[in-house]
């Protein structure tokens, strides 16, 4: 009840239009630009709520982005590609027996414009699944996986270290089955020690010794393994949840950890591959003085199989690997026909309002997300792709017109 965004929220009633006005005033004091925006729905799984109030939830966003009100979600995302606010990229969170229960949960997230979807997994084992009543089995998870990605979303995981019935050696044995089996293989992560909450049932086991969340140290020393085996296409988003001190009966208090966990690697010059560590933004700010960023950058691509389809992990880095800008491209073949998709495209760097050229590595705008689009085209080509769709935010889709990609349904696509 005490996290910024539920403060934010029940200030204003809950209420999404007036949450997204207030955000963007705040930014706009702060210099920042607010012509791309990110949304994330968060808190809880605004999936299991009735459908009307999903469509009105979203469609509120959308009027608060545009600035006036439309008669139906449709017409809202019509006229937010062209917005002054445009919506990039909409996440939604989500659990895998949600997906697979709701026929409509995968055309729904497509309608609304979502472009990622975050799963609640936590872990990777049924045992400790029945143990904590979590409601779903690992079975679940794989097929909610190849659904969203078979829909080009982004998938997300949530994993939960040190859960009742869990080791460390068996968390880290779960992140190796992560990456190593084709069934998961997500694009990005959140990763969360247990931590016992006031009124979670948790409690009772704590109390009666049959339960002890990991210590800090040796969270910190497991999260730093699990980081050194991450792969190059995989983001970790955010590692701690932003749990008041008051709300915890036991576990860590720290909310900024993984300062320490990024500081500690540094120290200790461990190769890491993960996105997030390795983009440019955080790159330039971690340089030492006198030293000079190598501004020489070549294409990379990653393949690997993952939930039924083939992955191309295109990324532009320099020689010390730091990330400049990523496209994933899922191409599924059957008997018949190629599919192909790109399920993102991002350049890092300096954030630019649109129209704004970049003059600076440093920067966006500078041609490299046309440049992998092409190249994901070629791939796409080669491999007999007729139709290439992109799964686009509803506030991208004029770039990609420019590039003379069309309206498909919820996609926009091009024929090769």
């Amino acid at each position: 009840p005490k996290s910024p965004p539920v403060l934010r929220a029940e200030r204003l009633a809950y209420n999404p239009l007036k949450q997204i006005e207030s955000r963007i005033k705040a930014f706009q004091a702060m210099h920042h630009p607010t012509d791309k925006i990110e949304l994330i729905i968060m808190g809880g799984n605004f999936t299991e709520y009735s459908r009307e109030y999903k469509y009105s939830f979203v469609k509120a966003c959308y009027d608060a982005l545009n600035e006036k009100k439309s008669k139906t979600l449709e017409q809202a995302k019509k006229i937010n590609e062209t917005a002054q606010h445009r919506c990039v990229a909409l996440c939604i969170e989500s659990r895998p027996d949600t997906i697979l229960n709701n026929k409509n949960s995968v055309a729904e997230l497509l309608e609304f414009g979502c472009t990622r979807v975050e799963l609640g997994v936590q872990c990777l084992d049924d045992a400790i699944y029945r143990k904590v009543n979590r409601g779903h089995t690992v079975a679940d998870v794989i097929k909610a996986t190849q659904m969203l990605k078979d829909a080009n979303f982004k998938v997300f995981y949530h994993m939960m270290l040190g859960l009742p019935g869990s080791s460390p050696s068996k968390d880290f044995k779960m992140f190796r089955e992560l990456f190593s089996n084709a069934d998961f293989k997500p694009d990005g992560l959140k990763i969360y020690p247990c931590q016992v909450i006031r009124g979670a049932r948790l409690v009772d086991l704590y109390k009666r010794k049959k339960y002890k969340p990991y210590s800090e140290e040796k969270i910190k020393s497991l999260i730093i393994k699990i980081m050194r085996i991450i792969p190059n296409y995989c983001r970790v988003m955010r590692i701690m949840r932003e749990i008041p001190p008051e709300f915890l009966v036991a576990g860590t208090k720290r909310i900024d950890l993984r300062k320490d966990i990024e500081s500690e690697i540094i120290k200790r010059n461990f190769k890491i591959l993960e996105i997030r560590f390795r983009e440019i933004g955080f790159a330039f700010r971690d340089l030492k003085p006198g030293k000079k960023l190598n501004q020489q950058l070549k294409l990379k691509i990653t393949k690997y199989k993952a939930s039924g389809g083939d992955e191309y992990f295109l990324e532009y880095v320099n020689r010390n690997n730091i990330l400049f800008g990523l496209c994933r491209l899922r191409i599924k073949k059957n008997k018949k026909l190629a599919l192909g998709a790109i399920r993102e495209l991002h350049v890092y760097g300096q954030s630019l309002a649109i129209g704004v050229k970049g003059n600076s590595i440093m920067s966006q705008h500078r041609g490299l997300g046309k440049l992998l689009v092409k190249k994901a085209e070629e791939i796409a080509k080669k491999a007999g792709v007729e139709d290439l769709e992109v799964i686009a935010g509803v506030g991208v889709r004029q770039y990609f017109y420019n590039l003379g990609y069309n309206p498909a349904g919820f996609y926009v696509s091009k024929k090769l």
